[in-house]
């Protein structure tokens, strides 16, 4: 049988919820092997599988045989009813029949380094990257050892609060830090930010073969003046370059301040399929429904869909001021 067993999703939920975690669903969520390869299933009333056991996965591995998975997971003990995947870049053309839904991302197609530098970013960024460096600060390669996972907890505990809701990091120490970011260095290569010796910032570049990954990037607040983040993403347009990647993806496209600053570096919108395959009669009529739509993986999808953008906005505006006034007395964030 390829069904072999599920198991628990491993997210201590008493953390998730103490961290304020966006998504508390996931740490439910089951996991089930299909012939060998992990995927993760959520909810009750719909369960909706995703191959890759680990939700950031999916940016690293394409579904290559979907019909293969699709008969594995219709003849499993616990048949989901809906399966979830989609297309990577360079592949933004539809490839299968299945019913779709697109998934938006930012990608920035490279060239070389100094076109990206004269035609791609704009005005205010470009200023910004230099001003990191006259400022002293410098971005140089570094090794994830004691020193630098300490600098990362400094920069990880500094304030509750980033982008208007809470830090999903925050609260961490140092051992927490050092399991969860030595996971995946086979793949990844980090630059920290300095300030003569102090690290202000890093960033983490990820292989996923068909283009470079920015999987973190982040920095002190109490330094934002001195534009590290800019000086850190001029270094990863660099590293993409010299590495012959045609793209740099900075996950999904957004609307909001974070979003602002990938436009102003040059990142592009592109369309990706997302798919969703019926494997039980509860499966297709929640489809026939656009049920699917609820999906619950992935923070850009679920609930947010249904609400006029202008609504959304609003509302997080709403919550960056609360969090704002509440976090106020003791944090840096302003």
């Amino acid at each position: 049988m390829p069904y072999r067993r599920f198991e628990s999703f491993p997210f201590p939920l008493d953390r998730l919820i103490k961290r304020g975690c966006a998504s508390i669903r996931n740490a439910l969520a089951l996991v089930m092997e299909i012939n060998g390869e992990k995927i993760m299933v959520e909810g009750k009333l719909l369960r909706i599988a995703k191959p890759h056991a680990w939700p950031q996965q999916e940016w690293f591995e394409d579904v290559d045989n979907p019909e293969m998975l699709i008969d594995a997971l219709r003849k499993s003990k616990h048949c989901p009813d809906i399966l979830t995947f989609w297309q990577r870049l360079p592949d933004t053309k539809p490839k299968y029949p299945y019913a779709m839904d697109l998934d938006s991302i930012a990608a920035l197609p490279i060239r070389s380094y100094t076109y990206w530098w004269e035609k791609q970013i704009d005005r205010k960024a470009r200023n910004k990257a230099r001003k990191a460096v006259k400022k002293g600060v410098i971005v140089r390669p570094a090794t994830l050892d004691d020193r630098f996972i300490e600098g990362i907890t400094s920069i990880f505990n500094e304030t509750p609060i980033r982008q208007g809701r809470r830090y999903l990091h925050y609260g961490k120490g140092f051992e927490t830090v050092k399991r969860e970011f030595s996971r995946f260095l086979f793949r990844e290569e980090i630059f920290g930010a300095y300030l003569g010796e102090e690290l202000v910032g890093f960033i983490m570049l990820c292989n996923a073969g068909n283009y470079l990954f920015l999987g973190q990037i982040i920095s002190k607040i109490v330094h934002r003046d001195l534009a590290p983040n800019n000086a850190l993403l001029a270094k990863a347009v660099e590293r993409c370059a010299e590495k012959r990647f045609p793209y740099l993806v900075y996950a999904y496209w957004l609307d909001d301040a974070l979003g602002d600053f990938k436009r102003s570096n040059g990142f592009q919108k592109f369309d990706l399929p997302r798919y969703f395959v019926p494997l039980t009669k509860k499966g297709k009529l929640a489809l026939s429904l656009g049920l699917h739509r609820l999906n619950p993986f992935g923070l850009h999808r679920g609930w947010k869909r249904a609400v006029p953008k202008q609504v959304l906005n609003s509302v997080k505006k709403l919550r960056a001021c609360w969090y704002d006034l509440k976090e106020r007395p003791s944090s840096v964030f302003h």
